[in-house]
């Protein structure tokens, strides 16, 4: 039996250095918690056990919503990566988003020091194997060598840690990531608290050797030739990117793949974990899209200074064997060398609806968790929970009114909300159209929608929000000149628009109308009215943005306005679901099991009906709740 000691108390403990982990951590101790976190590995924090890379539709925009709040992940890939891209640039402004290739190795010693460095962080290697629970609420944990640590606040981060089980063909064995140790005892305590577990899997795809690669068998897929950033502050840019390169499976992989199915863990049984539905292995595609000749396979280099080659699209637990016959038979890799088999990885996670939309644990008082616990997939996902957990846990621990986004303010408010209110049956992923005012939540005004928010949580700096305000100046400075600027049909004025296709002028039209034409950019205006100033690039785009949309925002936002009333109806959190007749029996149970904070959120349960709702509010503004719950 190991001797059980005092090790220290703080405001905020940390459980686990993944991507939610290190968000939560630096979140608490920026602002101004004593924050404590421990890892199984010190040198896995921020580590990528899958795909090296950071963003993509709706995942870039929660970085830069991370950003803007004030949070890590966009300051570390800038410095990082070895490649950046816009994505559907030829699509509206609601669905562009931001890709990054990172070097997972400085990604990863880039956001370690970033934490070694922070006063208020104290980074230790531990394995937490149980929480201390004092009437019915977390005050610390305990590692497994009985160090005891005490905090006001614990977030749970463990990722896909919990009683992780590593598949490859018909062999099975007890591991986290990347060959890491297991978290079995956290997990088991977990379950003896009661909380409902489920088993969910996820997997990664073979590594090869890129001097192993014919190149010349491939489709070049260079960075953009324009300098991207996720972050704000990012003002120095990387230039010298490395392309990654397209190749595609043919008849004869998917005949290996048809032929082996059977030495699959996923079609022998042996794997019984839900996979995600929007990533899933080399063989549930072929399988599922039969008709498909081809599929997609990128090569990914996984840093400048390392030769693994992350094969994206071919993410598969058949055995090794079979593994690298699919590997030959791909234009490219007929003799590339395997370096890393991939796996699937089976784990627990924690069904979600148990969890109020601060992320506290429903259970538990005072206990957090955050990332793929909750059945996320994705690091970012994991990232922008990491650091919603984060700032709430500290404002408990300091006895402030927690901070909830809601589903019209940021990417990250629909993640949260779907999760504590549909829960998820399979590892959930963030997609544009999960979020219904995706036209309001955009990459290019992320700043514009959360950095008040960042600022009056205490997460952005002086200087950054003195750059802010001075953005959005400049923004209705330019609005309002276009506004009130006529733009005359002389000479110059119609050559331009012949020039470009559009109807000459028959009068004088007002700057920001002439903008609202589809073939007009703000470029063209400017050729013709120039700014006393010559203005920077974000701040155009935001304007030609927002004259442009102003019709579809607008809409939108009357919508919000609507949403809003809804989410002010609030219920009481001692309501007894019970005693109302006319809610159907699943809906009750539904109601009694999420116990939704308001009307808005109740009508987004899955399985309460609109009738449901108007008897819970005709019930609500009868003002019989005082009779039920005794208040």
């Amino acid at each position: 039996m190991v001797k059980k000691f005092e090790a220290g108390s703080f405001d905020v403990i940390v459980v686990g250095a993944g991507h939610a982990g290190v968000e939560a951590g630096l979140a608490a101790a920026r602002m101004g918690a004593k924050t404590l976190m421990l890892t199984i590995n010190l040198d896995m924090v921020a580590f990528m056990p899958c795909n090296p890379s950071v963003g993509g539709p709706a995942k870039g925009i929660v970085v830069r919503e991370i950003d803007a709040l004030g949070g890590e992940m966009g300051r570390t890939i800038d410095k990082t990566h070895i490649q950046m891209r816009m994505l559907n640039t030829g699509k509206g402004p609601a669905v562009r988003a931001l890709r990054a290739q990172a070097d997972k190795v400085l990604y990863q010693q880039d956001m370690k020091e970033t934490i070694e460095n922070e006063p208020n962080i104290t980074l230790l290697q531990a394995m937490v194997e149980e929480l201390i629970i004092e009437n019915g609420e977390c005050t610390g944990v305990i590692s497994k060598t009985g160090a005891t640590y005490r905090a006001k606040t614990t977030i749970i981060t463990a990722g896909t840690f919990l009683r992780g089980e590593v598949i490859v063909g018909d062999l099975k064995y007890s591991s986290g990531p990347n060959n890491q140790q297991p978290s079995i005892g956290l997990a088991d305590h977990l379950r003896s608290l009661g909380f409902d577990i489920v088993r969910f899997k996820t997997g990664t795809p073979p590594r090869v050797n890129s001097q192993t690669i014919d190149y010349s068998k491939t489709e070049i897929q260079p960075g953009d030739d324009v300098p991207r950033a996720f972050s704000y502050e990012t003002t120095e840019y990387i230039t010298d990117q490395l392309p990654c390169w397209l190749t595609y499976t043919n008849e004869e992989t998917h005949t290996i793949i048809d032929e082996n199915l059977h030495r699959s863990a996923m079609y022998s049984g042996m794997i019984k974990g839900t996979g995600p539905r929007y990533c899933p292995s080399i063989e549930d595609k072929v399988v599922r899209f039969n008709d498909k000749p081809r599929h997609q396979i990128f090569l990914e280099p996984e840093g400048r200074h390392t030769k693994e080659v992350y094969v994206q699209g071919l993410s598969t637990s058949l055995p090794e064997d079979v593994q690298q016959k699919i590997l030959s038979s791909i234009p490219g890799l007929e003799n590339a060398q395997m370096m890393r088999s991939g796996y699937a990885i089976e784990y627990d996670a924690i069904v979600p609806t148990q969890l109020w939309p601060t992320l506290e644990t429903k259970k538990v008082k005072n206990l957090y968790t955050a990332g793929q616990i909750n059945g996320t997939s994705g690091y970012e996902e994991a990232a922008g929970q990491g650091l919603m957990a984060g700032i709430n846990a500290a404002r408990r621990a300091f006895d402030k009114e927690e901070v909830i986004l809601s589903r019209s303010d940021a990417y990250i408010g629909v993640l949260i909300d779907d999760l504590v209110t549909k829960g998820t049956n399979e590892p959930y992923r963030l997609l544009t159209s999960r979020a219904e005012y995706r036209l309001l939540l955009r990459h290019d005004n992320a700043d514009l929608r959360l950095k008040d928010v960042g600022r009056e949580i205490g997460l952005v700096s002086d200087d950054s929000f003195e750059k802010f305000v001075a953005k959005k100046e400049m923004i209705q400075g330019e609005l309002k000149r276009l506004q009130s600027t006529m733009i005359k049909p002389n000479e110059h004025v119609q050559a331009l628009m012949e020039s470009i296709g559009s109807s000459l002028l028959k009068d004088g039209i007002k700057g920001s109308d002439l903008l609202r034409r589809p073939e007009i950019t703000y470029n063209h205006i400017k050729a013709l009215v120039p700014a006393a100033n010559e203005l920077p690039f974000d701040v155009e785009e935001q304007v030609e943005i927002q004259i442009k949309y102003e019709g579809y925002i607008e809409k939108s936002l009357q919508q919000v306005d609507k949403l809003k009333k809804m989410e002010n109806k609030k219920i009481p959190e001692r309501i007894d679901y019970d005693a109302i007749s006319g809610i159907a029996s699943e809906a009750r149970q539904k109601l009694r099991d999420v116990r939704p904070l308001s009307i808005a959120q109740a009508s987004r349960i899955s399985g309460v009906n609109p009738a449901d709702i108007s008897i819970l509010l005709v019930y609500i503004e009868q003002g019989r709740i005082a009779k039920v719950s005794g208040e």
